[in-house]
């Protein structure tokens, strides 16, 4: 895995100035994060970027024709009233998403993608310097599994096309719409902890 920059402020990503499109990317994993149908629920309001599934299926199928590696994330919420518990039927990967056999699947019940899982050793088992990632949602899950991979050293790449959330309400009648939401959360993440691209530019 290749180190962060001693210079560099901590925890700041060392994805700046390395340009992910480039040729020699046999390195680099695509972790699809949570790409489930329980999303598809009217529960969680409207959303944005409604291409962004068929956007992960063709990074998917450009990993798996170049056979670089792959790890599929998957919630297994514990809310009593989540879409995404093991016991309803959202919690089932979504056609686009569907892991192939010998594709890693790690179960998690919170945000981030490392905490309670072994991907950060499976990351480095398979030689990953540079951790792409898609799913849902961009502000929850997506940005803090992208936080935790910069903090822990690796090259971060977020898709912008192939992720998507939600409308968020905050405190003090703050209101957000989905494309807001998911443009902000971008937004934190640019340059302090990942690069942002569109598919086109990994294609």
């Amino acid at each position: 895995m290749r180190k962060a920059d001693s210079t560099a402020e901590p925890g700041r990503n060392d994805a700046q100035g390395r340009d992910p499109r480039g040729k020699n990317r046999e390195r680099d994993a695509l972790v699809v994060v949570d790409v489930q149908r329980g999303f598809d629920d009217p529960v969680w309001g409207e959303r944005n970027n409604s291409e962004a599934e068929r956007r992960v299926g063709c990074l998917l199928d450009a990993w798996r024709e170049a056979d670089r590696p792959i790890v599929h994330l998957h919630r297994d919420s514990v809310e009593p009233d989540s879409p995404l518990r093991p016991d309803r039927p959202g919690n089932a990967f979504k056609p686009e998403a569907e892991p192939h056999d010998g594709e890693a699947v790690l179960s998690k019940a919170v945000n981030s993608g490392f905490v309670g899982t072994d991907l950060e050793a499976r990351l480095h088992d398979a030689g990953a310097e540079r951790v792409t990632l898609v799913g849902l949602t961009t502000d929850h899950c997506v940005s803090t599994t992208a936080r935790t991979a910069a903090n822990l050293g690796f090259e971060t790449v977020v898709v912008t096309d192939a992720t998507a959330t939600f409308d968020r309400e905050g405190p003090s009648d703050i209101e957000l719409s989905a494309r807001e939401s998911h443009d902000a959360a971008l937004a934190h993440l640019h340059e302090e902890f990942a690069t942002i691209v569109d598919t086109a530019d990994l294609l």
